[in-house]
């Protein structure tokens, strides 16, 4: 078979053959595709944030992928902010996946409204600098930034409204809220409450890993599933509901920028 022609189908190809992805599962928690109770539809996790956090949570959130416990993807979510041999392969190997996915799903990611700025939620353990994922997006997404700082001595597990501070750009804007790993959703949630409570009108939050530990006995039946559940690129945890769809026909985002670079 001859090696396509168009570079996102080139890159889609590429995305197909890497290690460790698994397609977020479609009856998970309805917020973050992760193990919920037998008749429940939100986890234990996002179920206190809907609680605590009300209309301040983020509108969608979408995981591009599980990260399962010892999987090539989850080495690749904590080797690319590393200084250690094969950081940059990792970041090239994430970029793709995101960029894919971002071009490709544009249109499942806005529903609560096309995006007009981008922001990263921040280190929780107040990395100086830019984030490493936001340095890898910057010359791939049109979306002017939309800071986010961490506040001294704020971190944890649970939802906090005050964790982040987000600058005055984001008033009235749609933001595209981005995180590498979402583990108790904590982060991403609290990022969401920040910028709202800034005055944005809309989050809309794309996770790379969804975390699965498929060594914790409470969720073995739930990551033997997830195990079972191969990568596709041309479906995600929102339009694979109702799967009709074509990545070539108008669903692509706009603010996805050139790709070149990566093939």
């Amino acid at each position: 078979m001859p090696a396509p022609s168009d570079p996102w189908d080139r890159l889609r190809a590429r995305v197909r053959q890497l290690p460790g992805l698994r397609q977020p599962l479609l009856d998970g928690c309805v917020v973050c595709r992760g193990p919920a109770g037998a008749g429940y539809a939100r986890c234990v996790q996002c179920d206190r944030h809907a609680a605590l956090g009300g209309r301040l949570l983020a509108d969608t959130v979408v995981p591009v992928s599980y990260a399962v416990r010892g999987s090539a993807l989850t080495g690749c979510l904590w080797r690319y902010k590393s200084e250690m041999r094969g950081a940059v392969a990792a970041g090239t190997t994430l970029v793709s996946l995101l960029l894919v996915f971002l071009r490709d799903h544009g249109g499942c990611v806005s529903r609560a409204g096309v995006p007009d700025r981008l922001a990263v939620v921040p280190s929780g353990y107040g990395r100086p600098g830019a984030h490493p994922l936001a340095r890898l997006v910057a010359p791939y997404l049109r979306l002017p930034p939309a800071a986010l700082t961490l506040r001294p001595g704020a971190q944890g597990r649970d939802l906090d409204t005050g964790r982040f501070t987000a600058d005055a750009a984001v008033r009235g804007a749609r933001i595209l809220l981005l995180d590498d790993t979402w583990v108790s959703g904590a982060s991403v949630q609290s990022a969401s409450a920040s910028l709202k409570l800034a005055g944005a009108a809309s989050v809309s939050a794309v996770v790379l890993g969804r975390y699965v530990n498929a060594a914790d006995p409470a969720v073995a039946a739930f990551a033997a599933r997830v195990g079972n559940a191969p990568y596709d690129p041309a479906k995600c945890a929102i339009c694979a509901r109702n799967y009709n769809y074509s990545p070539h026909l108008g669903n692509s985002a706009e603010w996805v920028a050139d790709r070149k670079r990566l093939l």
